[in-house]
């Protein structure tokens, strides 16, 4: 189970003093010009939640806990749940898009996509209902020292140790930028130093394990809210990820960390490949697209991220047993064959994928200015074609006109982006979340991931219907019930029945 959060850049051209919370606020209510109050916009649940829960086994107080840490508050900020299962809101200075829960990473790109395309209309919406001009880059960083996560969630085993997972997870976070990175004008967090690296998030991180989010980033965030039964579930939080344009390098960032959370999960992991210092190699690997960087190993060896990346790829592939092995379906021999040909292919000729990784086609990109006009990689111009890039207005994005002519791989077809922009998944809890929000939006007063309410005529209290199993609530669990519930008084007595 897994699902991806991302909170867009937005700028309005030759207005910078214009306040960004306003301009995200304008951004989210412009959905179907939706306004905020709205008897029709169900609000979000923020009862059950609990973001100062650390799962080291204690809880940080509300006084020592940064503003930005207290997500369980309700702040007057367009907040919106969609048909599709998914939250659409203003995460403070952003607007964001949480996709709905999946159960696998091709579903994981095309929900993702679908917010992406909910996100560029709504921008859209603004523009033209407003009095500015409105831009939305799916990027993490506006290089003047601030960023903004794309943050992935992957549902664990609660008894998985979570010093495991710290020991383990670290290497691979480290090292996968070699394949998710969205590549970056210019090194530092302000990106004063002049230069390309990998990633937009790497230099933002300045410790290996902590709660925070917003600042002294860790490696592995602890926060420990399941959203579903605490006591069989951990929701494993990573804010490491880049937001990617590229439908593969997403593809892949969320199949090759499952596969690795299955080895942890199951005790498969191999050997230690714990690092001497994971903070710096975190910008190293970054720094370097060369990729000849070789980082120091606690015990003392030095391998690069290719070879450690490759280490772990060949763990899953033996874990998974492929071949003729009933064990992987399709789809996991997928992300196993492609993580292969990517490292290969990193080894032998980094740029023979610039149709699939995006900070691979971005620095082609910029190259190709670079020799033309002459350019040192201290140029204004590079910086404005790095954003460009990540603009998700089709006729401006770079990233965009490159997979329309057919040079950055697609995985989700349109016409299934389309769908799932309007639909949930079929085989998660979504489904009954996002079809309870498209056949009776006036009964559902409120919703989070593990519950919808509902307010309905002959109930003197709201109605809490609890989701803590986030694989019922399914389409084969629930069609049936819904297609016979003509209102939602109907399918509460239904779900009393049962």
């Amino acid at each position: 189970m897994m699902g991806i959060e991302t909170e867009y850049g937005v700028s309005v051209p030759g207005q910078p003093h214009v306040n960004a919370m306003m301009t995200s606020t304008a951004v989210v209510t412009a959905h179907r010009g939706v306004s905020v109050g709205d008897r029709g916009a169900s609000r979000w649940d923020f009862d059950q939640e609990s973001p100062l829960r650390d799962a080291r086994g204690y809880d940080m107080s509300r006084a020592e806990a940064d503003p930005s840490q207290l997500t369980d508050e309700e702040f007057g900020l367009a907040n919106l749940i969609l048909t599709n299962g998914a939250r659409l809101y203003v995460d403070h200075a952003h607007p964001e898009y949480s996709s709905p829960e999946v159960t696998n990473p091709l579903d994981a790109v095309c929900w993702d996509r679908a917010g992406q395309e909910v996100m560029a209309l709504a921008g859209e919406a603004a523009t033209q209902t407003g009095p500015f001009p409105i831009r939305l880059y799916k990027n993490n960083t506006d290089n003047k020292g601030a960023s903004y996560g794309c943050h992935e969630n992957y549902l664990m085993r609660r008894s998985t140790p979570f010093s495991d997972i710290i020991q383990h997870l670290t290497t691979f976070f480290v090292t996968r930028q070699i394949f998710t990175g969205a590549g970056r004008v210019g090194l530092g967090q302000d990106g004063r130093t002049h230069g390309f690296q990998l990633s937009q998030r790497a230099d933002f991180f300045e410790v290996e394990v902590g709660l925070e989010t917003t600042l002294k980033r860790p490696i592995i965030n602890t926060r420990d809210e399941p959203h579903a039964d605490p006591e069989r579930y951990r929701r494993l939080h990573v804010i490491v990820g880049d937001a990617n344009m590229s439908e593969v390098a997403t593809y892949l960032k969320m199949g090759t960390t499952a596969l690795v959370l299955s080895l942890i999960e199951n005790g498969e992991i191999g050997d230690d490949l714990s690092l001497a210092d994971p903070v710096r190699e975190m910008h190293a690997v970054s720094h370097d697209w060369t990729l000849a960087h070789r980082l120091q190993l606690a015990d003392g060896r030095e391998m690069s991220a290719i070879e450690i990346q490759r280490r772990f790829a060949d763990r899953a592939r033996a874990f998974v047993g492929t071949g003729d092995s009933a064990a992987a379906d399709s789809q996991t021999k997928d992300v196993l064959d492609r993580w292969d040909f990517v490292l290969d292919h990193l080894e032998a000729d980094p740029q023979s994928l610039a149709h699939l990784l995006d900070w691979v086609a971005k620095l082609r990109l910029l190259n190709g200015y670079r020799r033309r006009d002459n350019l040192d990689w201290d140029a204004a111009r590079l910086g404005l074609i790095d954003l460009q890039y990540s603009d998700i207005n089709p006729s401006r994005g770079l990233a965009l006109r490159l997979e329309a002519a057919g040079r950055l791989d697609r995985l989700c077809e349109p016409d299934r982006v389309a769908r799932a922009m309007e639909h949930p998944p079929e085989d998660t809890r979504a489904y009954f979340r996002g079809e309870c929000l498209r056949r009776y939006p006036q009964a559902v007063a409120a919703a989070s991931w593990d519950s919808v309410i509902f307010d309905v005529p002959g109930y003197e209290a709201l109605q809490r219907v609890p989701t803590l199993e986030p694989v019922r609530g399914t389409r084969a669990h629930l069609e049936a019930l819904l297609d016979a519930s003509a209102t939602a008084a109907d399918l509460l007595e239904a779900l009393r029945g049962r």
